[in-house]
C-alpha cells in the first residue's frame, strides 16, 4: 500500500475509515510512528501482535484524542492521572489506569489496567478525530517495527519494516524521537515505569510530591522488557573512560564497527562514527535514527557513550541499556 501525506484530508479520512473496518494503519506521533488498530476491536488488535511478532501478554497503549474520551476507558480516573493529564496532554506521556470491564481487552495485555495517551502530533490528532466521526472511540497502537527492534521516527522506517503492507499516513520525523513517558496512576503515589522526554521532576512538580518506587506490584508496560530497541548489530554501552581505551586498544581500521559518541575524538580510522549532540533532546531525536543508519551502513558492532548521569537523559540512558541487553 502506498504512503500517503498526512497532511491530506483525504488521506487520512481513507485512513480513518480503514481503520473502523479493523484494518492496521501505520501513523506519525510526537514520540515514534505507531503500528494502530481500533481498541475496541480485538480481532484488530491481534493483528497488531501478529503483524510485529510481539507477545500477547505485553501491553498496548491507546491513544485518545483527550481526557474525555480517555475516561471511556477507565473504571477510575484517579485525581493524579488528572492532574497529569491536565499539565501534560496532549503530549508524549502515557498514564496508566484502571480497566473499565470489557474495555480494550486484547490491548491490556490479560491486565485491569489500561495505558492511554493523547498525542500531540497534528496528523495523529486529526486521524483521531476522524476516527471519532465514524465511531472509533481510541487506537491501540504500539511502534511500528517488528517487536523487540528500533522504533521507527520516520515514514520510511516503517516502510522498511514492513514493506508495502500496510498503509502508511507520512507526518515527517518525529519531534522526539523517543517513546513517551509512562506514569503508573493505579496506585498512591503514582510510580514512573519507563522515562522519557517527561522526567521524573516534570511530574513531582505537577503532583507536588515524589513518585514511588516500581516493585513487584506494578503492571507491565509497553516497552520495559530487559531487551528492546535493538540494532541488528551488537550494541556496547561504555563510560567515556571505558570506550576511550577500547578505542585505542583498536586493530587498525576497525573495520565492521561504529562508534557513537558524545565527548571523544573517535579515530578517523572509524568509517562508521556520529557525533551525540550535548543536549538530551536532540540526542533523543535522532537516537533511533542513528541506530538505524549504522545497521543500514553494515555495522558489525556499535559502541555508544554512556549518556550523563542526568534526569534529562534517562529516557535515551533507557533505551540504550535496554538495546545493549542481549
Amino acid at each position: 500500500m502506498p504512503v500517503a501525506s498526512g497532511s491530506d484530508p483525504a488521506a487520512v479520512l481513507a485512513a480513518a475509515q480503514a481503520l473502523a473496518r479493523g484494518d492496521l494503519v501505520a501513523l506519525p506521533t510526537e514520540t515514534v510512528y505507531g503500528l494502530a488498530a481500533r481498541a475496541d476491536d480485538d480481532a484488530a488488535v491481534a493483528r497488531i501482535f501478529a503483524a510485529k511478532g510481539r507477545p500477547a501478554d505485553h501491553p498496548l497503549i491507546v491513544h485518545v484524542s483527550d481526557a474525555a474520551a480517555a475516561q471511556r476507558f477507565a473504571a477510575r480516573w484517579p485525581a493524579s492521572a488528572q492532574r497529569l493529564a491536565q499539565a501534560f496532554w496532549p503530549g508524549p506521556l502515557t498514564l496508566i489506569v484502571p480497566r473499565a470491564p470489557g474495555q480494550a481487552d486484547a490491548a491490556a495485555g490479560g491486565q485491569d489496567s489500561v495505558g492511554l495517551r493523547c498525542p500531540s502530533h497534528p496528523v495523529a490528532r486529526a486521524l483521531l478525530a476522524q476516527c471519532a466521526a465514524v465511531g472509533v472511540a481510541g487506537l491501540a497502537a504500539p511502534s511500528a517495527n517488528r517487536f523487540g527492534r528500533i522504533s521507527p521516527t520516520t515514514a520510511a522506517h516503517v516502510v522498511q519494516e514492513f514493506g508495502d503492507t500496510l498503509q502508511v499516513l507520512d507526518g515527517g520525523a518525529c519531534e522526539v524521537g523517543i517513546e513517551s513517558s509512562i506514569v503508573d496512576c493505579t496506585r498512591e503515589p503514582p510510580v514512573l515505569l519507563r522515562p522519557g522526554r517527561i522526567t521524573r521532576a516534570d511530574l513531582e512538580r505537577v503532583l507536588g510530591a515524589p513518585l514511588g518506587e516500581r516493585d513487584g506490584h506494578s503492571p507491565r508496560a509497553s516497552g520495559t522488557l530487559a531487551s528492546h530497541y535493538a540494532p541488528r548489530a551488537p550494541l556496547r554501552l561504555m563510560g567515556a573512560t571505558e570506550l576511550q581505551q577500547a578505542l585505542q586498544a583498536l586493530p587498525r581500521g576497525g573495520q565492521g564497527l561504529a562508534v557513537y559518541s558524545r565527548s571523544l575524538a573517535v579515530p578517523s580510522a572509524v568509517a562508521l562514527q556520529r557525533r551525540m549532540p550535548g543536549d538530551a533532546r536532540e540526542a533523543a531525536h535522532e537516537l533511533f535514527s542513528v541506530l538505524r543508519g549504522f545497521d543500514d551502513q553494515g555495522a558489525q558492532l556499535i559502541w555508544v557513550e554512556q549518556p550523563p548521569d542526568e534526569a534529562a537523559w534517562d529516557g535515551v540512558a533507557d533505551r540504550l541499556r535496554r538495546a545493549a541487553t542481549r
